[in-house]
């Protein structure tokens, strides 16, 4: 099946933590891929503690014939706003629009549990998650601690 043939209601999803094991693969994954973008984990050592998995209490992860395909997360930031992270779809899926579904889902949940504003840090040079993000009506704000502090880092927000 390539790409273009993908039938987005044959994809599944499960709601669950970020200790769960499909979750945890795709935060590896993202983790490597993040230290690639950057030149190496040692220029994101000060952020890795902001982005341990077990922070991030609500996961979505989609699955496609049983095989995980991609994710996202929430992490409560404030008593008004809760931060998305780790959106991730398997580059073999992408295209499909896999990653604006998770983020509507996403989006859903927050809503669901009271909070106003979705917020979320990505880089300058991810093009494809910036467009998407601005496709899906998210703004760029100030950055936030503790990406105020991080260059290349630009932080989004959307109100729910």
């Amino acid at each position: 099946m390539t790409r273009t043939e993908i039938v987005l209601n044959t994809i599944e999803y499960l709601w669950t933590n970020g200790m769960h094991e499909d979750f945890q693969r795709f935060y590896q994954i993202t983790e490597n891929y993040y230290s690639e973008i950057v030149g190496g984990e040692e220029h994101r050592k000060s952020f890795i503690p902001f982005n341990i998995s077990d922070a991030i209490h609500d996961v979505i992860i989609a699955y496609m014939d049983g095989i995980a395909i991609g994710c996202a997360g929430l992490k409560k930031y404030s008593e008004s706003d809760i931060e998305v992270k780790r959106v991730w779809v398997e580059p073999e899926y992408r295209g499909n629009h896999i990653a604006s579904d998770l983020m509507k889902r996403i989006e859903s949940k927050a809503k669901e549990q009271g909070y106003q504003r979705t917020i979320l840090q990505t880089r300058e040079i991810m093009t494809d998650a910036v467009r998407l993000y601005k496709k899906l009506g998210y703004y760029q704000i100030s950055n936030y601690p503790p990406y105020d502090e991080m260059d290349g880092a630009i932080c989004l927000a959307k109100e729910l």
